[in-house]
Parts: structure tokens; C-alpha cells; sequence
């Protein structure tokens, strides 16, 4: 069972349409409503591999209760920690090219006593049933602290736990002290984590080397387009998959890391799982999470003869 944490959820109306014009009325082609963060997205992949998931998360309001439904829809366990707030609705924008534009609410403020509730909340579900994995995803509502993740990986280890860990900012470096299994950064995030841009292939993994030594045990980079970087112990391996038509990047990296962990969490058969997720997803509308019959293994290549001088799709500056 993987036990995912989302400190910041939302409910996520996904429009398709041929074009976006600024100022001007759009008449959507097609329209996704579900239940969002990243932590939800992965809760999502599982039970679309067959494989069971709880999802944590702080909800409120009638958003929140759409969440819940939406998710129990899904054939997902919610573990609901009630607050005061609603919980934020986003709107992403999917162009035909694959372009998104996407408006994400900030959400609400969790006061101390909601904050501790949450901590407990994953210990008391991590106890009741057989947990392999607790995967603590997506940014910070106001209210918790950046070393609210890492206090949550510190008694995730204390009781025996696995943590895949994917945020970003003061709250991965504060999270990596720690020492999460796994940290899921995509290229962005590597570069503000070493503080340094980052160019080709070889640049984001020795970005990833880099948050080993911070503390990391593993780090599971998505590259977007470019494919992934798995960096640990044992190696590092490259995986990229052939991918057709690009419909929608929302939960795509979620979606891998969910086929990560279905895989085992580890090693180069971990990483192909996680990028045929990863590219299943973009050819499905919305957030859409891929199931078994989406996925093609046959696209997906994993070497460990990493490209290093190959140049960045998307390069960050």
C-alpha cells in the first residue's frame, strides 16, 4: 500500500482549446474536472495500476468535499484532516500544441493545531495497514513552515517508513537534513536546489550527485520532454520514451513517480516503469492518470550510458 500526503491539494478544471487568446471569449473543446496536487495525482496512478492507495490531506469546504467524492470515485481512501479553510480551486488551459497555461490558487492557511493534526493523521494511517511507501508531494500551505516536511520524514523514519520526498525550495532543503529515500526534483527544481543553471543531460545529473551528498538516498529527475535521471548507490541510468502526440503535462510527473514506487523504488526497472507512466500521461487529456492497457514499455529505453553532453531540451537559466 503507498501512502501519499498533500499538504495543499485542490480541485483542478482542466480546458481544452484551439487556442488561447488574451482578452478574447474561448470556447472550450473539451473540459476535465479532478481532484489535484501532486500527492493526489500519485494516489490517483496506483489505484489506476490496480494497487491500493491513501490519500492524506487537509480538506475544507464544498471543494473539499468534491475532492473527496471525486477521489472515493476512483477507488481511493481518503483520510480527510477537516479544516477551517476551503480548499483552492485551479484552472489549467491545454492548447492543441501541448502548451498549458495553468492559474493555481494559493489555498488556505492551516493554523498550528490543523498543521499537528496532519502529522498525526499519516502516522495513525501508516500504523493501520501495510505501508511500503510514504510519499510526501507538492508545495506547502500557508501556515506550515519550510521544515514541516522534513519534521513529517523525521517521524516517517523514526516508525520505519520509506519516504519519497518531491517539493521543491526551502522545503526540499530542509526536507534532504533528513534524509528521504527519494526526492523527485524535475530540472527547475535541480537547478534551484544547487543554485546553478543547468544545460545538458550531464549537468542534471551532477545536479543529482550533488543532492545525494545533501542527503538524498536516491534522486529520480524528471527532464521533461529530454526523459528521466535515476541517481544512486548503485549508478545512474538515463530513460527516455518515444511519446506521439503530447496532449497534457498535468500529473505527468506524478504519474511517474507512482510508476516508480509500483516498481519497487528502485533500480533501472523502477526507472522504465516511470517513464512510460510519465509518457502515457501526456498523451492523455487533462490530469488523466494511465492504466496498465496506456502503458508501452517497448518505447521506453534505459541505459547507463548517460547522454552528458546532451543539450537540454528546455535549458534553466
Amino acid at each position: 500500500m503507498i501512502l501519499t500526503v498533500t499538504p495543499n491539494p485542490s480541485l483542478d478544471r482542466t480546458y481544452e482549446v484551439p487556442s488561447l487568446d488574451r482578452g478574447e471569449v474561448i470556447r472550450a473543446t473539451g473540459e476535465q474536472v479532478d481532484p489535484g496536487g501532486k500527492g493526489v495525482n500519485v494516489s490517483r496512478a496506483v489505484a489506476a495500476a490496480g494497487q491500493r492507495t491513501v490519500a492524506v490531506l487537509p480538506l475544507g469546504g464544498a471543494p473539499g468535499a468534491l475532492v473527496a467524492d471525486l477521489l472515493h470515485a476512483q477507488g481511493i481512501d481518503v483520510a480527510p484532516v477537516p479544516i477551517a479553510g476551503a480548499t483552492r480551486s485551479n484552472i489549467a488551459v491545454a492548447e492543441p500544441d501541448g502548451t498549458l497555461t495553468k492559474i493555481n490558487a494559493p489555498g488556505p492557511e492551516l493554523s498550528p493545531a490543523e498543521a499537528e493534526l496532519l502529522l498525526e493523521t499519516v502516522r495513525a494511517q501508516y500504523q493501520a495497514a501495510d505501508t511500503t511507501w510514504i510519499t510526501c508531494c507538492g508545495s506547502l500551505p500557508r501556515g506550515l513552515a519550510p521544515s514541516w516536511y522534513a519534521d513529517l520524514v523525521a517521524r516517517a523514519h523514526a516508525a520505519g517508513a520509506r519516504i519519497a520526498l518531491d517539493t521543491s525550495g526551502p522545503a526540499l532543503l530542509a526536507a534532504l537534513r533528513e534524509r528521504p529515500d527519494v526526492v523527485k526534483p524535475n530540472a527547475e527544481e535541480l537547478a534551484e536546489a544547487v543554485g546553478r543553471p543547468l544545460a545538458t543531460v550531464g549537468d542534471a545529473a551532477k545536479a543529482a550527485e550533488e543532492l545525494r551528498a545533501m542527503g538524498a538516498g536516491a534522486v529520480l529527475a524528471s527532464l521533461g520532454a529530454d526523459g528521466q535521471l535515476l541517481v544512486d548507490a548503485a549508478g545512474t541510468w538515463f530513460g527516455s520514451a518515444r511519446v506521439d502526440v503530447v496532449r497534457s503535462n498535468v500529473g505527468a510527473g506524478d504519474s511517474s513517480l507512482a510508476g516508480f514506487l509500483i516498481a519497487g523504488g528502485s533500480g533501472p526497472e523502477a526507472l522504465a516503469s516511470a517513464v512510460a507512466h510519465g509518457a502515457a500521461a501526456v498523451q492523455l487529456p487533462g490530469s488523466v492518470m494511465p492504466t496498465p492497457a496506456d502503458l508501452d514499455l517497448s518505447a521506453v529505453t534505459v541505459t547507463s550510458e548517460v547522454p552528458v553532453d546532451r543539450a537540454l531540451t528546455e535549458p534553466v537559466s
